[in-house]
């Protein structure tokens, strides 16, 4: 009992601080996402944005997971970047950019996992282990954009590992502890892989757009154990920004004919309504 009092000196309590803590992450997230559009739209947007080059941020959520492990679940995490797409020819773009915000993983590590990664096993203690990277990845894809406003993008990323830890977070007695334990050295630091995906841009192909991607890598991500892939599923949600007078004014059109049949469905509903007392 004196050992697992100690290691547990140092942890927090949980009930009411864990919502305040998820709230107050929540809160910083939405803010940094906040300030950063701001600040990019005023110092590039309208430089970037021209008639062959649209800028904007790139954000969503990711799923990740690692092959030629035991560890069976996806580690999620919110990601954020921004992107180029760049008109080749008709229809044809070049999309890049990279994703400053972007980590990468696998959770559920089992104990022949973390002996193969010579990580600590903190026995008689629940938890779970988790392998967690912090990434920079930079695609360069050929995007292909139907009429219909819909998008498909495959070619090859480029991903680059800065920091490497194994994550061990466990409970006892109604608190919570978080170890973290750096393995950047045993990791191959570049990336090369594939990135396929698919979308669908709003209004009529002048709103956001919203995708899906799916990235698989070709290199070990660790240097003494064969197999090990990086591979995530990506939501996107890809915003412009800094786009031209022109646009804006047909966004804006666009928005107001949105407007316009939504209170057309209105009426119709309320005076179906009034009809069905009538009779």
């Amino acid at each position: 009992m004196y050992g697992r009092k100690r290691l547990y000196r140092k942890i927090k309590m949980k009930s009411s601080k864990k919502h305040l803590v998820l709230f107050f992450f929540f809160m910083m997230f939405s803010g940094y996402v906040a300030n950063s559009q701001v600040l990019i739209a005023l110092l590039l947007g309208d430089v970037l944005n021209t008639g062959k080059i649209e800028f904007g941020l790139d954000g969503g959520l990711n799923y990740s997971d690692i092959t030629g492990l035991e560890a069976n679940k996806k580690l999620r995490n919110f990601n954020l970047g921004f992107y180029f797409d760049i008109l080749l020819k008709d229809q044809w773009f070049l999309n890049t950019g990279v994703l400053v915000k972007s980590n990468m993983g696998i959770r559920n590590l089992t104990d022949d996992d973390l002996k193969r990664l010579n990580a600590t096993i903190y026995d008689g203690y629940e938890g779970d282990y988790k392998q967690v990277m912090k990434t920079f990845l930079i695609p360069a894809l050929i995007k292909y954009k139907f009429k219909k406003h819909y998008y498909l993008e495959a070619g090859p990323e480029f991903n680059l590992v800065y920091k490497g830890w194994i994550e061990f977070n466990s409970k006892y007695e109604g608190n919570s502890a978080q170890f973290k334990e750096n393995n950047r050295d045993a990791m191959n630091r570049f990336d090369v892989g594939v990135g396929i995906g698919a979308g669908y841009r709003l209004l009529d192909g002048y709103g956001w757009t919203l995708g899906i991607r799916y990235y698989y890598g070709f290199i070990d991500l660790y240097k003494d154990i064969s197999g090990t892939k990086n591979n995530g599923l990506y939501l996107k949600l890809n915003i412009p920004i800094g786009v031209s007078e022109e646009t804006k004014k047909i966004v804006s059109e666009k928005k107001a004919q949105l407007n316009e049949k939504k209170a057309q469905r209105k009426a119709a509903k309320k005076a179906k309504k009034a009809s069905k007392k009538e009779n």
